[in-house]
Protein backbone atom coordinates (compact mmCIF):
# COMPACT_ATOMS: atom_id res chain seq x y z
CA UNK A 1 0.00 0.00 0.00
CA UNK A 2 1.41 3.93 -0.88
CA UNK A 3 0.46 4.82 2.16
CA UNK A 4 2.42 2.94 4.29
CA UNK A 5 -0.57 1.77 6.64
CA UNK A 6 1.17 -1.87 5.82
CA UNK A 7 4.09 -0.81 8.06
CA UNK A 8 2.30 -0.69 11.16
CA UNK A 9 2.47 -3.55 13.51
CA UNK A 10 -0.71 -5.81 13.44
CA UNK A 11 -0.78 -7.42 16.79
CA UNK A 12 0.55 -7.01 20.51
CA UNK A 13 3.49 -8.83 19.81
CA UNK A 14 5.52 -6.08 17.63
CA UNK A 15 3.84 -3.30 20.29
CA UNK A 16 5.81 -5.35 23.51
CA UNK A 17 9.04 -5.68 21.61
CA UNK A 18 9.07 -2.14 20.02
CA UNK A 19 8.11 -1.36 24.06
CA UNK A 20 10.87 -3.43 25.25
CA UNK A 21 13.57 -1.99 22.80
CA UNK A 22 12.81 1.48 23.91
CA UNK A 23 13.30 0.86 27.83
CA UNK A 24 16.59 -0.66 26.91
CA UNK A 25 17.44 1.92 25.35
CA UNK A 26 16.46 4.27 28.14
CA UNK A 27 18.66 2.29 30.42
CA UNK A 28 21.85 2.09 28.56
CA UNK A 29 21.25 6.41 27.63
CA UNK A 30 20.40 6.93 31.43
CA UNK A 31 24.20 4.33 32.50
CA UNK A 32 26.25 6.57 29.93
CA UNK A 33 24.81 9.73 31.35
CA UNK A 34 25.52 8.52 34.78
CA UNK A 35 29.45 7.70 33.68
CA UNK A 36 29.80 11.33 32.42
CA UNK A 37 28.50 12.77 35.17
CA UNK A 38 30.86 14.81 37.40
CA UNK A 39 31.40 14.01 40.81
CA UNK A 40 30.28 16.42 43.37
CA UNK A 41 32.57 18.12 45.21
CA UNK A 42 32.40 16.23 49.11
CA UNK A 43 32.96 20.60 50.15
CA UNK A 44 31.81 23.47 49.27
CA UNK A 45 33.89 26.00 47.18
CA UNK A 46 34.29 28.93 49.14
CA UNK A 47 36.82 32.67 48.25
CA UNK A 48 38.98 33.25 51.23
CA UNK A 49 40.37 36.54 51.99
CA UNK A 50 41.61 37.95 55.02
CA UNK A 51 40.38 40.75 57.35
CA UNK A 52 41.65 42.80 60.52
CA UNK A 53 44.03 39.52 60.49
CA UNK A 54 41.23 37.04 60.36
CA UNK A 55 40.33 34.55 57.54
CA UNK A 56 37.05 34.75 55.80
CA UNK A 57 35.10 33.06 53.19
CA UNK A 58 32.40 33.70 50.55
CA UNK A 59 30.27 31.01 49.07
CA UNK A 60 31.93 30.55 45.50
CA UNK A 61 29.03 30.72 43.63
CA UNK A 62 27.95 34.27 45.33
CA UNK A 63 31.14 35.90 43.92
CA UNK A 64 30.49 37.89 40.48
CA UNK A 65 34.24 39.09 40.41
CA UNK A 66 37.13 41.02 42.12
CA UNK A 67 38.15 44.80 41.83
CA UNK A 68 41.36 46.70 42.71
CA UNK A 69 40.68 48.29 45.94
CA UNK A 70 41.72 51.47 44.42
CA UNK A 71 38.58 52.14 42.05
CA UNK A 72 36.68 52.64 45.26
CA UNK A 73 35.17 56.14 44.90
CA UNK A 74 34.28 57.50 48.42
CA UNK A 75 30.71 58.82 49.21
CA UNK A 76 31.29 62.09 51.29
CA UNK A 77 28.12 61.41 54.22
CA UNK A 78 28.24 58.08 54.04
CA UNK A 79 28.03 56.03 57.14
CA UNK A 80 31.63 54.29 58.88
CA UNK A 81 30.69 50.24 57.37
CA UNK A 82 29.98 52.15 53.77
CA UNK A 83 33.28 52.50 52.38
CA UNK A 84 32.08 54.32 48.82
CA UNK A 85 31.05 52.39 45.37
CA UNK A 86 33.17 51.32 42.48
CA UNK A 87 32.07 50.27 39.13
CA UNK A 88 31.89 46.61 38.42
CA UNK A 89 30.41 44.64 35.81
CA UNK A 90 27.34 45.13 36.49
CA UNK A 91 27.58 48.64 37.03
CA UNK A 92 28.18 50.88 40.39
CA UNK A 93 28.49 48.86 43.54
CA UNK A 94 28.23 50.05 47.07
CA UNK A 95 31.51 48.35 48.92
CA UNK A 96 31.34 47.66 52.64
CA UNK A 97 33.51 47.76 55.47
CA UNK A 98 33.48 44.14 57.08
CA UNK A 99 35.68 45.77 60.14
CA UNK A 100 32.63 48.04 60.57
CA UNK A 101 29.99 45.36 60.03
CA UNK A 102 31.35 43.06 62.40
CA UNK A 103 32.58 45.51 64.94
CA UNK A 104 36.13 44.78 64.61
CA UNK A 105 38.90 47.25 64.92
CA UNK A 106 39.81 49.58 62.21
CA UNK A 107 38.45 49.92 58.91
CA UNK A 108 38.36 52.21 56.07
CA UNK A 109 40.08 51.77 53.03
CA UNK A 110 44.19 52.33 53.96
CA UNK A 111 44.56 48.75 54.20
CA UNK A 112 42.15 47.17 51.85
CA UNK A 113 43.69 46.00 48.39
CA UNK A 114 40.63 44.17 46.64
CA UNK A 115 36.48 44.44 46.78
CA UNK A 116 34.98 41.12 46.32
CA UNK A 117 31.39 41.61 44.39
CA UNK A 118 28.83 39.13 45.50
CA UNK A 119 25.43 38.81 44.60
CA UNK A 120 23.15 38.08 47.34
CA UNK A 121 19.63 37.57 46.59
CA UNK A 122 19.29 39.84 43.73
CA UNK A 123 21.22 42.82 45.87
CA UNK A 124 24.79 43.26 43.82
CA UNK A 125 27.41 44.74 46.22
CA UNK A 126 30.85 44.60 47.45
CA UNK A 127 33.14 43.85 50.55
CA UNK A 128 36.66 45.55 50.95
CA UNK A 129 39.33 42.72 52.02
CA UNK A 130 43.40 42.84 52.92
CA UNK A 131 44.23 40.57 51.38
CA UNK A 132 42.56 37.63 48.86
CA UNK A 133 44.07 33.90 49.65
CA UNK A 134 41.71 32.48 46.83
CA UNK A 135 39.55 29.55 45.74
CA UNK A 136 39.78 26.67 48.59
CA UNK A 137 37.68 23.43 48.50
CA UNK A 138 36.23 22.72 52.43
CA UNK A 139 35.19 19.71 53.48
CA UNK A 140 31.73 19.69 55.44
CA UNK A 141 33.01 17.46 57.62
CA UNK A 142 34.12 18.99 61.06
CA UNK A 143 32.41 22.34 59.63
CA UNK A 144 30.89 24.54 63.54
CA UNK A 145 28.12 26.44 63.69
CA UNK A 146 28.36 29.90 63.93
CA UNK A 147 27.13 32.72 65.41
CA UNK A 148 25.49 36.36 64.17
CA UNK A 149 27.76 37.21 60.45
CA UNK A 150 29.34 33.92 60.85
CA UNK A 151 27.45 30.68 59.46
CA UNK A 152 29.78 28.20 60.30
CA UNK A 153 33.95 27.70 61.08
CA UNK A 154 36.09 25.48 59.41
CA UNK A 155 38.49 23.56 61.30
CA UNK A 156 41.59 25.62 60.39
CA UNK A 157 39.37 28.56 61.35
CA UNK A 158 38.17 29.98 57.78
CA UNK A 159 34.64 31.62 58.77
CA UNK A 160 32.03 31.52 56.08
CA UNK A 161 30.24 35.08 56.05
CA UNK A 162 26.21 35.02 56.17
CA UNK A 163 26.16 37.74 53.66
CA UNK A 164 21.85 38.32 54.82
CA UNK A 165 23.39 39.04 58.53
CA UNK A 166 26.56 41.10 56.82
CA UNK A 167 23.91 43.54 54.84
CA UNK A 168 21.91 43.67 58.44
CA UNK A 169 25.00 44.84 60.47
CA UNK A 170 26.20 41.27 61.65
CA UNK A 171 24.10 41.91 64.51
CA UNK A 172 26.34 44.27 66.14
CA UNK A 173 26.36 48.06 67.78
CA UNK A 174 29.42 49.21 65.31
CA UNK A 175 27.70 47.73 62.42
CA UNK A 176 24.40 49.57 62.29
CA UNK A 177 25.84 52.60 61.13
Amino acid sequence: MADGSDREPKDGASDAAARRAEEILARRARAVAATRAPEAPEGLEVLAFEVAGERYGLELSTVIQVLDARAVATLPGAPRWLLGAAVGRTGAVPVLDLRQRLGLEGGGLADAAQVVVVDHEGDVFGIAVERLQGRVLVPRAGLAAGAGAIRWVAPDRLALLDLACVTRGGGTESGRG
